[in-house]
């Protein structure tokens, strides 16, 4: 089963590289998803959470606007399975040609996928078998009262 979540904020956690490191927190089923991310991606979804343009596009936005130039939309994104410390994730597209509609799905990173998201507005889901492993109460985290901690990027 999959259920909606929410981006409750990015920050700064403790990986087993230690501490500083970049996560992103998915609220879902009322539990708290930690996924690390790179600090790259952690900006990208900064400046989409705060709305703030970047001087040249990023490559998340490169590629929305791509997919909308070749009459795309982005429809939701995924966070489908962990395996050995590793989430995975999906984007779910369309695409209407000649009055038919094409359904595609993209594997994808999902710091990749978030960070689209973000972007484009689509529903973030996340899969029970995911949270049952990953997710952690709220209370686990200090999310410093604003929801989105600042990395000094």
């Amino acid at each position: 089963m999959e259920h909606d979540a929410t981006v409750e904020g990015v920050g700064v956690g403790v990986s087993e590289e230690g501490g500083g490191t970049p996560v992103v927190l998915l609220r879902a089923r009322e539990e708290i998803v930690p996924i690390f991310v790179s600090k790259d991606q952690a900006q990208s979804m900064q400046l989409a959470m705060a709305g703030e343009p970047f001087e040249r596009p990023l490559t998340h936005d490169l590629l929305v606007e791509m997919v909308t130039e070749f009459g795309a939309a982005i429809d939701r994104v995924r966070i489908d399975d962990l395996a050995d410390g590793t989430f995975y994730g999906k984007i779910d597209a369309e695409q209407y040609t000649d009055d038919r509609r094409k359904d595609m799905v993209f594997d994808a990173r999902p710091s990749d996928a978030i960070a689209i998201a973000l972007r484009v507005d689509c529903p973030v889901v996340v899969t029970d078998e995911v949270v049952d492993e990953a997710g952690r109460p709220p209370e686990q985290f200090d999310q410093g009262g604003s929801g989105s901690e600042d990395l000094g990027l």
